[in-house]
Formats: C-alpha cells, sequence, structure tokens
C-alpha cells in the first residue's frame, strides 16, 4: 500500500470516527477529552516560559503564530512572515512565550482593556461579564509549533498554566475572553471549563481573514472549584486543578516587579518603529482615529518619532485625557478621625493612579468629601502616607480620591511611571530606593 494510499485511508478513518463521536451527548463527549489531559508537573528543565521581552523573543513569536494562522487558513501570508496587529502594540497587551533548547516553540497573548478594546468586542457582546467584578483580558494569539502539537500537551498545558498564574497574581484579571473557531471549542469547554458568550456561531470573523468563531469565558475566581469537583481526585499527570493551583514549575519565570503594578509593557520606541513600521505597515494602515489613540497612550517625546502621523483634522481631542493613569493593584487602609477622636479605618485596593489622586475598592462604603490618611502599600517593601479626601463614589464600591501633599515616595513613584513606558524603565527610575 504506498504511502499516499495510507494517508487517504487514516483520513477517512479520522472523519468516520469524528462523526461517531459528535454523535455522543455532550457530557460524554466532555468526559472522554478530559481523559486526554497529560499536565507532567516536573517538565523538561529545557522548556522555559517566561514573558518575551526581546525583539529577537517577539519576532520568533509572531513568526510562529504567522505560520499556524496560515495553515490554518486564518490568515493569508503576509510578506513580513509575521501575524502582528495593532494589539501587539497596546502596553496592556502581554505576550507569553515558551522556549524549548531556547527555541519558541509556543506563544499567546493577554489583551487588557484600553482605548482600543478588545478583539472580540466588535462581534461579540461583553455587556454581561463588564457588569460583574473584576477586570477581563482576551486570550489571542496562541499558537504551538507544530513539533509539539501531539506531545499530549507538553508545551499546551505549561503555557496555560503560565497563562493562569500570570493572570491570578500579577495582571489583576478576573475573566478571560476568547473567540476561537467552533471546531476547537469545545476543547476549551470540556478542559477549562469556558462557557459560550453566545450558542451562535459567528460565520464571518474579519480578525481571522473571515473564519466561523465562537466566544466563551471562564471566571478565574471560581475556575479553582470547578477544577478541583472534576479533577481533584485524578493522578497528578491528570489533576489539572493540582497542575493550576499547588503545582510551582521552576520552567516559569515571572516578572521581577518592585512594585505593585499590574501590566509589563516591553516595547521601547525602537520596538515598536521595528515590528509596526519596518517589519509591517501596522502603524500606517490604522484610521486617524486609531492613530489618535495610539499618540494618547504613548504620549511621551522618546515614541513621537515612531507612531504614525494623524492627517489633517484627525485629531479628536474627546479621546484625549487630562491626565494619564496607571493600573496597579495597591492595598491600603483609609483612617478618618471624627470630631469626638474616634477613628474609622477602612480597607482599600488602589486600581489606578494618577499624579493627582486615584482610584480604589472598598467593601465597606466610604465617607465622601472627608479628608483622612490613606497608608498605601505600593511595593513589598515600599510604603505611603497621605492625606486623601474620597471625592466621589463612583458605584460598586469603587471611589475616586484626590491627594493632599503627596510624600516622597508617592511623588517619585508617579513621577517615574510618567517618564517611562516599559517596565525596565520603571525598574530603573525607582533605583533611588534601594537601600534607603
Amino acid at each position: 500500500m504506498t504511502r499516499r494510499l495510507v494517508s487517504r485511508v487514516r483520513k477517512a478513518l479520522h472523519g468516520v470516527l469524528r462523526k461517531l463521536f459528535n454523535v455522543l451527548p455532550q457530557n460524554r463527549r466532555f468526559a472522554i477529552y478530559r481523559t486526554f489531559v497529560d499536565c507532567d508537573p516536573a517538565p523538561s528543565e529545557r522548556l522555559v516560559l517566561k514573558i518575551a521581552d526581546t525583539k529577537e523573543e517577539l519576532e520568533a513569536c509572531f513568526t510562529l503564530l504567522h505560520d499556524a494562522y496560515v495553515d490554518s487558513g486564518f490568515m493569508k501570508p503576509d510578506p513580513s512572515g509575521m501575524r502582528v496587529t495593532i494589539y501587539h502594540a497596546l502596553p496592556t497587551t502581554t505576550t507569553l512565550c515558551a522556549k524549548y533548547d531556547g527555541q519558541v516553540v509556543g506563544t499567546l497573548s493577554l489583551i487588557r482593556e484600553s482605548v482600543l478594546g478588545f478583539p472580540l468586542q466588535r462581534i461579540f457582546d461583553l455587556t454581561a461579564i463588564r457588569e460583574k467584578k473584576g477586570n477581563i483580558a482576551e486570550v489571542s494569539a496562541l499558537a504551538v509549533h507544530k513539533r509539539f502539537r501531539r506531545t499530549g500537551g507538553s508545551i499546551l498545558f505549561p503555557l496555560m498554566k503560565f497563562m493562569y498564574e500570570y493572570c491570578t497574581t500579577f495582571f489583576d484579571t478576573r475573566h478571560l475572553v476568547i473567540a476561537v473557531n467552533p471546531r476547537h471549542i469545545e476543547m476549551y469547554e470540556s478542559l477549562l471549563f469556558f462557557e459560550r458568550l453566545t450558542q451562535n456561531v459567528v460565520e464571518n470573523y474579519d480578525f481571522v481573514n473571515g473564519a466561523p468563531a465562537v466566544g466563551a469565558t471562564l471566571d478565574l475566581g471560581s475556575a479553582p472549584e470547578i477544577f478541583k469537583k472534576h479533577y481533584g481526585s485524578k493522578p497528578p499527570k491528570r489533576n489539572l486543578f493540582a497542575f493550576f493551583t499547588a503545582v510551582r514549575l521552576s520552567n516559569i519565570k515571572l516578572p521581577q516587579r518592585r512594585f505593585y503594578t499590574t501590566n509589563d509593557p516591553v516595547l521601547t520606541p525602537d520596538l515598536l518603529d521595528h515590528f509596526f513600521n519596518v517589519r509591517t505597515h501596522v502603524f500606517a494602515q490604522l484610521s486617524d482615529r486609531k492613530k489618535c489613540l495610539l499618540h494618547t497612550i504613548y504620549d511621551l517625546p522618546a515614541y513621537q518619532g515612531v507612531l504614525p502621523a494623524i492627517g489633517a483634522g484627525g485629531q479628536d481631542d474627546q479621546v484625549r485625557r487630562r491626565h494619564r493613569r496607571f493600573s496597579v493593584r495597591c492595598p491600603g487602609r483609609f483612617s478618618v478621625v471624627a470630631p469626638d477622636g474616634c477613628e474609622t479605618k477602612y480597607k482599600i485596593e488602589i486600581t489606578q493612579l494618577s499624579r493627582y489622586g486615584f482610584q480604589a475598592h472598598s467593601r465597606s462604603a466610604v465617607p465622601i468629601n472627608v479628608w483622612g490618611e490613606v497608608t498605601i502599600q505600593l511595593g513589598p517593601a515600599e510604603v505611603s502616607r497621605i492625606q486623601v479626601e474620597a471625592s466621589r463614589d463612583t458605584g460598586n464600591g469603587v471611589y475616586g480620591f484626590r491627594l493632599g501633599e503627596p510624600d516622597l515616595i508617592w511623588r517619585k513613584f508617579v513621577n517615574a511611571l510618567y517618564s517611562g513606558s516599559t517596565h525596565a524603565d520603571l525598574e530603573n527610575a525607582t533605583r533611588f530606593m534601594t537601600d534607603r
């Protein structure tokens, strides 16, 4: 029997088995999917998982993604040999990579919401998720090198664990959303318990060359209990609950942060220019409105030379913020002393800050238009104490605060945030605090 004939027979047999499998009830199909889980709690030391933060790593991720998308029909070949989108240019997007023997063999990108929104919000309604507590991130640009696609998840599951740890520990994310091809959605539903945003399939999703797409979401707050129910009694290589929540992989290199910021931007002006002007034409193809929005995101002088020029009349003052805001996750305590000398303390968590104030969440009702002292843990060893006033209640336990005179720690930290746009910028600008 010739090799070509063997291949045709195997393909036909696979098609028959697939049809028979699809006839099974959904709960049976999902149970069978879960028997394929192979999450090694001690993967090879040759595997390293990290944030892609160099030109070489980012280029390898974008190339791997391009080849996978072209093979799947999700995009046409690009002259650059890479798949790069405007969302990759944002400081609120983090690209994760898996490297085996130094070669990038897996990648995915996590897109936090910005003024440009999410890719999938063009076709799926996120209103119900936005009404729940917690930040949203879209999981996008997932690809695994073809030589590892049939190895029992040796790259995919460690990459998913990295995503889980990064989102729950560093990225301040509660809800994940995805848009995937219908033929892949059951993997996410059965193994990771994503829930569909709608039962309808979008037949033409322009973000992936007009391929059909299904939207789904996962609440990371309730996921551990669901994982425990379905995987808790499984042996180690089948136990995704333990793998995600208890196993510690030395292969994962989480970013080192001196402060409780929630983003890890890596794109310097040179990297932006290389990927979005030189190697591709992503910036040149943007609408004037998106160009304007990009200027509001990268409003430092060092970036102006590489950002796309805005056409006459394209400047939209409505999209410009008076003051830049930065995403953080800093625990704090707001103390108010009543006229009778009685002190009340409110536990808060700062989620956004700017030069002139911050936004925080509190489980207890905070008095408005009352001055008090806030103690903020900016980092593991950095504490700031400032007189503040809770100036507005925006609902759902979220309050806006305006500052009195900030202390030295606050001023230098915020000045460092304003003076740079990458994680390395912040680390370099705040070295003044070392050994003080």
